[in-house]
């Protein structure tokens, strides 16, 4: 395999290096928020306003991530395996089921949801359960990953399945640090509202 993935390109450590600093911004950033208001403070006191800031951030990192991922990608060899019809059509249906997860998701969260509005004091009255969260508890990262996965595939480059996991790893590390915090938000919640409730 390592025959067919040119390590000497700077292009696949760039992607490498921008793949695992979006998870990582985004969660320093929004813990950051949580903690000190910053981005609140940045947008003159406007919780909402600091969460577009950081939504329209955090778009735009993904943005150059994939352009740089393209980018990777023509640099490198392609594997003779890849290169069969059945592989390089079966990104077509994986393609389309990463982007239903993650345009379905972004919709059911809006835009507060999905860009960490929680961490602003943000917070949804309720779980989502509908589609796309009763098929996948990440629809966002599985969608994504499926993406990352689809696009090697259809250009049959080993390096992309080689970032495709970096991707994997990155988001199930995030999710270690994303989904504990984002629990006690509405945990703090629910028990500032039963407080509420006996002080009646």
């Amino acid at each position: 395999m390592s025959s067919y993935i040119d390590f000497s390109q700077p292009s696949l450590w760039i992607s490498t290096a921008s793949i695992l600093f979006n998870p990582t911004f985004w969660n320093i950033a929004a813990q950051q928020e949580y903690h000190n208001k910053i981005l609140t403070k940045l947008a003159g006191g406007n919780a909402r306003f600091g969460c577009y800031g950081l939504a329209v951030t955090i778009f735009s990192l993904g943005i150059f991530r994939d352009y740089l991922y393209n980018e990777a990608l023509v640099a490198q060899p392609t594997h003779p395996a890849l290169l069969s019809p059945l592989v390089k059509y079966s990104a077509i249906p994986l393609f389309l089921t990463g982007n239903t997860l993650v345009l379905s998701s972004m919709w059911a969260l809006g835009v507060t949801g999905t860009y960490l509005g929680d961490y602003f004091g943000i917070l949804m009255d309720a779980p989502v359960t509908s589609f796309p969260f009763n098929v996948s508890e990440a629809p966002m990262y599985h969608g994504s990953t499926l993406s990352f996965l689809a696009t090697a595939l259809w250009y049959g480059k080993p390096a992309g399945l080689f970032l495709t996991a970096i991707v994997a790893s990155a988001y199930s590390v995030a999710r270690r640090w994303e989904d504990p915090f984002t629990g006690m938000i509405y945990a703090k919640r629910d028990e500032e509202r039963k407080r509420g409730k006996k002080g009646i």
